[in-house]
């Protein structure tokens, strides 16, 4: 699977890949609409009385590189290596996200010797930038009683609930100003260094993100500096790892300037030095620009930036250590005359979600931003009364000496909320083995864990409910 590119969005040889493979095994494989990818696989004999059931796992990954790493998403195969108990990608994300889970049902629909009841394998399209797939499947087209969804990244979680999200995009015009070059000096701002990771599931860490950081560098010197332009932070569920800016100043205010910023950067770095002891803020003279922003519309955006919330914005009141609200800052551009800010909002409760999102808004368009929200997904609501949910918990407890389950709601997105306006009457979970550092190059899955947890799915398909 991982030789295949498959980034959101451009999903066709990674469809073809899954289709080829259906068909090859002799099973029933059909694309819908959209190009999710549906192939159906009898039940083992004997396990015809079972309940049918569906496993679904999504065929796109998240595409992060570090920097200095050179590699085309668009016609390489992801490169793996084990480093002790897990698999690393070589400066890059591994796939991991959600490669296993795709992996998973693979090799179910494969063996001739693993019992499980009527099944239908869904692979679902373009989950990490707008969850399309999914969106687009049409009711009816699925039997199965029961969805597991492989996409959890903690093998001691049973996932139950998720949250929904929206896009936040503000959008701007701005008329550049030329400047020359004489009594002046521009330099490259680099925030770089950090981890980055999941905008949902790692927003509570206290991850550095470069986007608030730039924007914090900038704030600080913002009367004495014309910015050039701003390049910070990449895909809308990832955490931004780096951002990039070039500003112009007088060369008389150099050693004032540099002093302030060196200052502010050392302030800076300590206060992360536990979340991110790889944090790395650099200046150097750069090639002078020859337009620059009007004072005005600078300031106005570097402060709408700062006001705009990011992080956690409400706990659950509901569900211990939940995070019920959050927003995260994830890419800025200013240049050549524009300006474009993208955000995720993600909440388990709706009302609470739009109140972030107005929140936004709000403080957007006094920057005198047009604002946008699109890509809108709704969350999962909790079921602890599932059938497949009492049936999992004790599995787990047996094979892992009595331990109990995580039974948790998680803040990322996932599927099954939005699977479920048109198949209301299903019953779904979701579950899955250690990943680390997902959406960024730090990805890797644990070996271990992954043996745990396909010891679980080998068992919960031996115990799925009979038929009422």
């Amino acid at each position: 699977l991982n030789a295949v590119p498959r980034p959101s969005k451009k999903e066709e040889r990674v469809i073809k890949f899954m289709k080829d493979f259906g068909k090859n095994l002799g099973l029933e494989t059909i694309e819908d609409e959209v190009g999710n990818v549906i192939i159906r696989k009898p039940a083992t004999k004997g396990m015809e009385d079972l309940k049918p059931i569906v496993m679904q796992s999504h065929l796109d990954m998240v595409h992060q590189k570090n920097n200095d790493t050179v590699f085309d998403f668009d016609t390489q195969g992801i490169e793996m290596f084990v480093d002790g108990d897990w698999v690393k990608a070589k400066g890059t994300t591994l796939g991991a996200d959600n490669g296993l889970g795709v992996a998973t049902i693979m090799a179910i629909l494969e063996s001739d010797s693993i019992a499980h009841p009527d099944l239908e394998a869904l692979f679902t399209i373009d989950e990490e930038t707008g969850m399309t797939g999914a969106m687009g499947l049409k009711g009816g087209l699925l039997k199965g009683d029961i969805l597991l969804n492989l996409d959890t990244e903690e093998d001691d979680e049973i996932g139950v609930g998720c949250a929904g999200g929206v896009d936040v995009t503000a959008t701007g015009n701005y008329i550049e100003e030329p400047i020359a070059s004489d009594g002046n000096k521009a330099i490259k701002m680099v925030v770089k260094g950090l981890q980055g990771g999941h905008s949902g599931m790692q927003i509570h860490e206290g991850l550095g993100n470069a986007n608030k950081i730039m924007n914090r560098l900038l704030y600080a010197v913002i009367e004495d500096v014309k910015i050039a332009q701003i390049d910070g932070g990449s895909l809308r569920n990832a955490i931004p790892r780096e951002s990039v800016a070039t500003v112009v100043f007088r060369a008389d205010k150099e050693d004032l300037l540099m002093n302030l910023l060196n200052a502010l950067s050392e302030t800076i770095k300590k206060e992360f030095k536990t979340m991110e002891p790889d944090l790395k803020i650099v200046f150097s003279e750069t090639e002078f620009p020859k337009n620059v922003m009007p004072f005005d519309a600078q300031v106005q955006i570097v402060n709408a930036i700062y006001a705009a919330h990011n992080g956690v914005y409400r706990m659950s009141a509901d569900i211990s250590d939940l995070v019920e609200t959050s927003n995260n800052i994830a890419r800025v551009i200013v240049k050549d005359g524009e300006i474009k800010i993208g955000c995720l909002t993600r909440s388990s409760v709706e009302s609470s979600k739009m109140d972030l999102a107005n929140a936004l808004r709000a403080t957007f368009e006094l920057a005198g931003c047009n604002v946008e929200f699109s890509g809108e997904y709704p969350g999962w609501q909790p079921n602890m009364d599932s059938d497949i949910l009492k049936v999992m918990i004790p599995i787990y407890e047996r094979l892992n000496n009595g331990e109990k389950p995580h039974v948790a709601a998680c803040h990322a997105g996932l599927e099954c909320g939005i699977l479920g306006q048109n198949y209301p009457d299903m019953d779904m979970i979701s579950f899955g083995p250690n990943i680390k550092g997902a959406h960024s190059p730090d990805e890797r899955a644990q070996i271990s864990s992954a043996q745990k947890y396909w010891e679980f799915v080998i068992e919960i398909l031996k115990n799925i409910p009979k038929k009422d």
